[in-house]
C-alpha cells in the first residue's frame, strides 16, 4: 500500500492499522531528512496550507508551520484575535472566504468538538485536525507512537500507561485508538473524577486507580497535563493532592522497569504531573517527541496531499 485510504486526518478512531503503519513508516523517512544539513524538500511546492488556530497553541502550531516549510509549501496563518471572527463572522463563512483564495490544505485547532469534521464536510480542501475540544489530537498520538517505536521497536505487545486527566484529554483518546489498533496494551490511571463516565467507550483497555501499579509493568508512561481550563474546581481537591497520589516521582518509578519511557505532550506542570528531575532525566523522551512531531506532521501533510511513500 502506497497511499492513504482516508482523505482527511480528523482522528484515529476507526483509522486502519495499514494507514497508521504508512504514516509511521513515512514519518521515519522524514525524520531522517531532519538530520540533514539541508532540511528542506520540495514535496509540497506549489501547494498552500492555511493554519486555522482558534485556540492557543505553541508546540503544535510551530510544529505544523515547520513541517509545512520543510516541505516547501506556501503557508497562511490565521488567528481569531485579528480576524473577522471578532466581528461576528461564522465559522463556515470564514472557511468559504479562505477557500475562495484557492488553498489546498487546512490545519485546524478549535475548542469545539467536531469542528474539523464540520470543515471537512463543507470544504474541498484537505483537513488535518490539530486538536478539537476534548475529542481527538491525532498527530500528537502518532508522534507518541512513533517515539515509542523509535525507542522500543514494534508497538505490538508493548504496555503503555496513560496517567492523568483522561476525561478531558484529546491526547488520551487519540492515543487509545491508535495504540490499541497497533496491538499495544493500554492502562488508564487517574482520579475517579477524571475518568470518563462510560469507560467501556474505549474498548479493550485496563483501568487502574493506583499509579504505582499502573506503571509497574509498563514500557512507557504518557503523563497528561491537567486540563484546568476544561474542568471545574470540584473535580480535584488541590494540585498538591493530585501530585501526592498521581504525580510521577522517583518513589513511583521505583515500582517500574528501569527502562520505562517518560512521555508528556506538553506543556508540563512541573511538580504536579511530573517532578522536574523525572522530566529532565535519562528516561525522558519529551524533547524527542517534539522533534518527532515535525516529522510526523510532514508525513501526514505529504501523504494526504497525494504523496506516496515510495517517492
Amino acid at each position: 500500500m502506497s497511499a492513504l485510504e482516508m482523505k482527511h486526518l480528523i482522528g484515529l478512531r476507526n483509522v486502519s492499522a495499514a494507514d497508521i503503519r504508512l504514516l509511521l513508516d513515512t514519518s521515519r523517512q522524514f525524520r531522517d531528512i531532519l538530520e540533514r544539513p539541508v532540511k528542506k524538500v520540495p514535496s509540497l511546492r506549489g501547494l498552500t496550507v492555511v493554519n486555522l488556530f482558534f485556540e492557543n497553541s505553541t508546540r503544535t502550531r510551530t510544529s505544523f508551520e515547520l513541517a509545512e516549510k520543510r516541505l516547501s509549501a506556501d503557508t497562511v496563518n490565521f488567528t481569531t484575535s485579528n480576524s473577522s471572527v471578532q466581528k461576528g463572522e461564522s465559522l463556515l463563512d470564514t472557511l468559504r472566504n479562505i477557500e475562495a483564495m484557492k488553498i489546498d490544505l487546512v490545519v485546524v485547532r478549535h475548542r469545539g468538538t467536531g469542528v474539523p469534521q464540520f470543515l471537512a464536510d463543507h470544504s474541498n480542501a484537505i483537513v488535518l485536525n490539530a486538536g478539537d475540544g476534548a475529542n481527538e489530537h491525532p498527530t500528537q498520538a502518532l508522534l507518541d507512537m512513533f517515539t515509542i517505536e523509535q525507542k522500543l521497536g514494534s508497538l505490538r505487545g508493548k504496555r503503555v500507561a496513560i496517567v492523568g486527566d483522561i476525561r478531558h484529554s484529546r491526547v488520551a483518546r487519540s492515543n487509545i485508538w491508535g495504540l490499541t489498533t497497533m496491538g499495544a496494551e493500554v492502562t488508564l490511571c487517574g482520579p475517579s473524577t477524571l475518568i470518563p463516565h462510560s469507560p467501556d467507550f474505549f474498548g479493550d483497555v485496563h483501568f487502574e486507580s493506583d499509579v504505582r501499579r499502573a506503571v509497574q509493568n509498563a514500557d512507557a508512561v504518557i503523563t497528561l497535563r491537567l486540563q484546568k481550563e476544561r474542568m471545574d474546581d470540584s473535580l480535584l481537591p488541590s494540585m498538591r493532592e493530585y501530585r501526592n497520589f498521581f504525580g510521577i516521582t522517583h518513589e513511583v518509578l521505583e515500582q517500574a522497569k528501569p527502562s520505562i519511557l517518560i512521555m508528556h505532550p506538553g506543556p508540563i506542570n512541573r511538580g504536579v504531573e511530573l517532578d522536574s528531575e523525572i522530566a529532565d532525566g535519562a528516561n525522558s523522551v519529551i524533547l524527542e517527541q517534539v522533534t518527532n512531531g515535525v516529522a510526523v506532521r510532514m508525513a501526514a501533510l505529504y501523504l494526504l496531499s497525494g504523496g506516496r511513500a515510495s517517492e
